[in-house]
């Protein structure tokens, strides 16, 4: 492991000497990635030094307690060594997680589809649901939500709703959410009492930079149209609502959130661009869909990854078989109970696989 780390170290004062270099800093795309990449190994580097320093005065220590005759010092030395070595069995839990390879989108802002599917109405009203639940959470998290667009239904559900999250680590805690979200609970619309099981799909992909997939505008099929819902004579009278057609791939992306039609073309861009970019990366080589099958949430929006059930207030994620009976809370946005646990579960996995 330390050998790791001194290639890391030597990568890191690498990067610090680049920073330095007055041809990098003229490269404005070459000096933010590195800037990146410094920022990235900052926190493991420090962490490293704080090991080595641990390491050295553990053997000064164990070398007083040798050699010394001045037993107040001994006393002391022994008294330190306890906290030294304890601090050590710390580390050595927490370096290992620092070597794991980070996933390059964790820091990215993300766009997230809910869709109702089997349950109809009811389907539509948890969707709805969870569109709140996630807003919620984002406001824990200082994060933004934009809707991009949605489809509502007419007792306060969501056929579908796309939306971007802007903010620190969004990806990071938010991409176990793709997956089929199962509830069960007696709907409205039911008048005899009975339970139901309804399902909802949500797909999360990382927003992605237009240097990371080139759109050619040939292959795209721009339409505007009125936008719909509340806004009165505007919304009825002006074009400003965007339909955007990836004439390749047949993905299509609208957007009728925003008055100006330039910010509808630019949401919707953003969205299309992580869209193909998803796209790629789910037809990618077999092998590098095995290997995501060994990590927790796989991202295949076909998988049933957690229940709710309203009768028990229980939410169960199968993924990591934990059950929480905290339904009210959950569906209010307190989710990092969830979502810590994920994270910890999928980084075992992966240590037990490198």
């Amino acid at each position: 492991m330390l050998e790791k780390f001194q290639k890391l170290e030597e990568h890191f004062a690498e990067i610090e000497a680049r920073l330095g270099d007055p041809s990098v800093v003229a490269d404005v795309d070459k000096f933010t990635k590195l800037t990146r990449e410094h920022a990235a190994l900052l926190p493991i580097v420090k962490k490293l030094c704080q090991y080595k320093k641990t390491l050295a005065q553990i053997d000064e220590d164990k070398n007083l307690l040798e050699t010394s005759s001045d037993e107040d010092l001994k006393t002391l030395a022994a008294e330190e060594l306890v906290e030294l070595k304890k601090s050590k069995a710390e580390m050595d839990s927490e370096l290992p997680i620092l070597l794991l390879p980070k996933d390059p989108n964790d820091d990215k802002n993300i766009v997230m589809e809910i869709r109702g599917g089997v349950g109809g109405e009811e389907a539509a009203l948890f969707a709805g649901d969870l569109f709140r639940m996630y807003v919620r959470y984002a406001e824990r998290q200082n994060w933004r939500v934009e809707i991009v667009d949605s489809n509502p239904t007419t007792i306060g559900g969501f056929k579908e709703i796309i939306f971007m999250v802007e903010g620190a680590g969004a990806f990071s805690k938010l991409k176990y959410e793709s997956g089929t979200h199962r509830v069960q609970r007696v709907p409205v619309t039911e008048s005899g009492g009975r339970i139901h099981t309804s399902a909802v799909t949500v797909a999360v992909m990382p927003e992605v930079e237009e240097v990371d997939v080139v759109i050619n505008p040939a292959d795209l099929r721009i339409d505007t149209y009125c936008a719909s819902g509340a806004g009165g004579q505007y919304v009825n009278r002006t074009e400003t609502a965007i339909r955007i057609t990836h004439l390749p791939s047949g993905i299509v992306v609208q957007c009728q959130d925003e008055k100006s039609q330039l910010k509808n073309k630019e949401k919707a861009m953003r969205v299309l661009r992580a869209r193909v970019k998803d796209l790629a990366v789910r037809e990618q080589t077999e092998a590098i869909a095995a290997d995501r099958k060994n990590q927790v949430g796989s991202g295949d929006r076909s998988e049933r990854i957690r229940t709710y059930n309203f009768p028990q207030g229980r939410v169960t994620d199968h993924r990591i078989g934990l059950t929480l009976y905290k339904l009210d809370a959950i569906l209010n946005g307190d989710i990092d109970e969830i979502i810590s646990a994920l994270i910890t579960a999928d980084r075992s996995k992966k240590l037990a696989t490198t």
